[in-house]
């Protein structure tokens, strides 16, 4: 039970650490997914 508090503990560190390469890997998959169908809707 201790292993898994400490991973979880863990978990959320690395999360609050690393949030903004998160965010930078949404923006760059949206803008990515946006592109691509810009030609199927104005052909």
């Amino acid at each position: 039970m201790q292993t898994i508090q400490n991973s979880a503990r863990g978990l959320g560190l690395m999360l609050s650490l690393n949030w903004d390469r998160l965010l930078y890997l949404a923006t760059i998959l949206l803008a990515l997914t946006a592109g691509a169908s810009l030609p199927l809707l104005f052909p």
